[in-house]
C-alpha cells in the first residue's frame, strides 16, 4: 500500500481541524448555557434571599403598626375618658360656684332694696358688678367646655336681626354711655339663618370686646347684605390691634392688645368663645384693623327669605315689665335644699310682699299639703335636691294635691339640655342659676296674669 500523499494529508488535516472547531464550537456553546442557568440559578437563591427578607420586614413593620394603632386607639379611649370627665368636672363645679352665686345675688337684691343711703346704694352696686363678672366668668368657662366636649349643637332656624340687634342696644347702652362712648345700632329689616343664643354670644363678645378697648368715639353694629349673605359687623374707634397681635387675639387667654390697661380687665376668652361658636355654626369672622384707629370684627352669616322667627331674650322680658312691682299678699311655695338660697329667696319674697313657705324634700312637701289651708298661687322649685330627689316630682305632688295647675318656675344651675327638656315636658318654666330678681320677679307676674 502506498503512502499518502502531501495533498491527501493536506485535506485530512484541513477535514479534522474543521471537526475540532466544531466540537470546540459545540464545547463552549453548552458551557456558556451551563454558566446562564447556574448564573439563573444562583439569582434565583438571592432573589429568594430577599423577598424572604423583605417578608420578615414587612410583617415585622405590620406588627409595629398594629401595636401602634393599638395604642393609638387605647390613647383615644383614655382621652375620650379624660374629656368625658372634664365635662363632668366642670357641669359639677360650674353648678356647686352657681348656688352660692346665685344665693348672693337674691340677697344683694333684697339687701339694695332695703338701704336708702348713697354709699350703701354705691357699694351694694359695686358688689353687683362683681358678682356679674364672676357670674360672667363661669358661664364661659361652661360655654367653652361645652363646646369643646360637643354637649352645645347649634340649631340653627330664620329669625330677624331687628329683635337681636334692639337686645343688644338695651344691654349695652348703659355700658358704653358709662364710659362717655357713642352707641350706633340702626334697625334693619334683614332677615337671617343662625342660632340665636350662640349668634347673640358672638356678637356680645364682641361687643364687649370693644368697649374694653375704645375710650372715646363710637361703638356700632352694621348689617349689610352681600348676596346671598348677610355680613354683621361690630365697629370701634379704639386703640386697634397690631400686626403681631393679630394671628394670636382669637386664642385663649389673649386680649385684643399686647399693651392692657389693669382697668380694662378681662380674661381674654371673649374672642374665644368668638371663634369656636362661629366655627360651630359654619360662620365666617374677618378682622379688619389699624393700629390708634379701631378694629371692625364682622360675622357673615346666610341670608333668609321666609319663616322668620324673633328673638325675645330675658333683657326684653325684664324691660318690658320693668314697671311691674310687688305683689299683693302672695303664697308662694319654695322648693330648695340649700339653706343659704332659702334664706335668701324668703328675704326677697317677703319684700315683695309675698307669703313664702318652704320645703327641701319631697316629704317636707308632703307636710305642707297635710297642713295647707289653700295652695300655693306659684311654685319656686329647684331642679336637683338632695338624694337624687327632682323639684319636678314636688311640682307635681303639689299639682295633684290641690287639683290645680299651679304655675312653677324651675330654677337650677343645671344647664343641659335633658333638665330643660324635662321642665318643658312638665309644662313648667326655667330660669338658669344664678338668675337676676327682676328676671324672677317678671316672670312671676307674666305666670300670675
Amino acid at each position: 500500500m502506498l503512502p499518502p500523499s502531501n495533498d491527501d494529508l493536506s485535506r485530512q488535516i484541513t477535514k479534522l481541524n474543521k471537526i475540532n472547531a466544531a466540537l470546540i464550537e459545540r464545547v463552549e456553546r453548552s458551557v456558556e448555557q451551563q454558566g446562564n442557568a447556574y448564573s439563573l440559578f444562583t439569582a434565583a437563591i438571592g432573589l429568594e434571599q430577599q423577598v424572604r427578607q423583605r417578608t420578615d420586614q414587612l410583617s415585622e413593620t405590620l406588627d409595629r403598626l398594629e401595636r401602634s394603632n393599638e395604642a393609638m386607639l387605647a390613647a383615644k379611649e383614655e382621652a375620650e375618658r379624660a374629656n368625658e370627665a372634664k365635662t363632668r368636672f366642670f357641669t359639677a363645679v360650674g353648678h356647686d360656684l352657681l348656688q352660692p352665686l346665685h344665693a348672693a345675688r337674691l340677697t344683694l337684691s333684697a339687701l339694695g332694696e332695703s338701704v336708702d343711703g348713697p354709699e350703701q346704694k354705691v357699694l351694694a352696686n359695686q358688689i353687683d358688678h362683681a358678682l356679674s363678672s364672676v357670674e360672667d366668668l363661669l358661664r364661659t368657662m361652661l360655654d367653652i367646655t361645652k363646646i369643646e366636649t360637643g354637649v352645645t349643637q347649634p340649631a340653627p332656624r330664620p329669625l330677624s336681626l331687628a329683635s337681636l340687634f334692639s337686645s343688644l342696644q338695651v344691654d349695652f347702652a348703659p355700658i358704653v354711655a358709662e364710659k362717655g362712648l357713642v352707641l350706633d345700632i340702626p334697625a334693619t329689616d334683614l332677615l337671617i339663618v343662625s342660632d340665636p343664643a350662640m349668634l347673640r354670644r358672638i356678637l356680645q363678645n364682641l361687643l364687649s370686646n370693644a368697649a374694653r378697648f375704645t375710650d372715646t368715639g363710637t361703638i356700632s353694629v352694621h348689617a349689610f347684605q352681600r348676596g346671598e349673605d348677610v355680613r354683621i359687623e361690630v365697629r370701634d374707634t379704639g386703640i386697634g390691634i397690631s400686626e403681631a397681635d393679630r394671628n394670636r387675639i382669637f386664642e385663649e387667654f389673649q386680649s385684643g392688645s399686647s399693651v392692657r390697661p389693669s382697668r380694662q380687665g378681662g380674661f381674654g376668652l371673649g374672642l374665644f368663645i368668638v371663634k369656636r361658636m362661629a366655627q360651630a355654626l359654619d360662620h365666617k369672622i374677618d378682622l379688619e384693623t389699624q393700629p390708634g384707629r379701631g378694629s371692625a370684627f364682622s360675622v357673615t352669616v346666610p341670608h333668609a327669605t321666609v319663616g322668620t322667627e324673633t328673638i325675645e331674650t330675658h333683657a326684653q322680658q325684664a324691660e318690658a315689665r320693668r314697671a311691674q312691682y310687688g305683689f299683693t299678699d302672695l303664697n308662694v311655695m319654695v322648693i330648695e335644699n340649700d339653706l343659704n338660697i332659702i334664706e335668701a329667696t324668703k328675704n326677697l319674697l317677703t319684700k315683695w310682699n309675698c307669703r313664702p313657705h318652704t320645703a327641701t324634700n319631697i316629704a317636707q312637701i308632703s307636710g305642707y299639703i297635710a297642713t295647707a289651708e289653700e295652695p300655693p298661687a306659684i311654685i319656686l322649685a329647684d331642679y336637683h335636691l338632695d338624694n337624687d330627689e327632682c323639684g319636678l316630682t314636688g311640682v307635681a305632688k303639689l299639682r295633684e294635691a290641690f287639683g290645680r295647675n299651679i304655675p312653677a318656675i324651675i330654677i337650677t344651675a343645671d344647664h343641659g339640655p335633658e333638665s330643660g327638656n324635662a321642665v318643658k315636658e312638665a309644662g313648667c318654666e326655667i330660669l338658669r342659676k344664678p338668675i337676676r330678681p327682676a328676671e324672677l320677679r317678671a316672670l312671676m307676674r307674666h305666670l300670675l296674669d
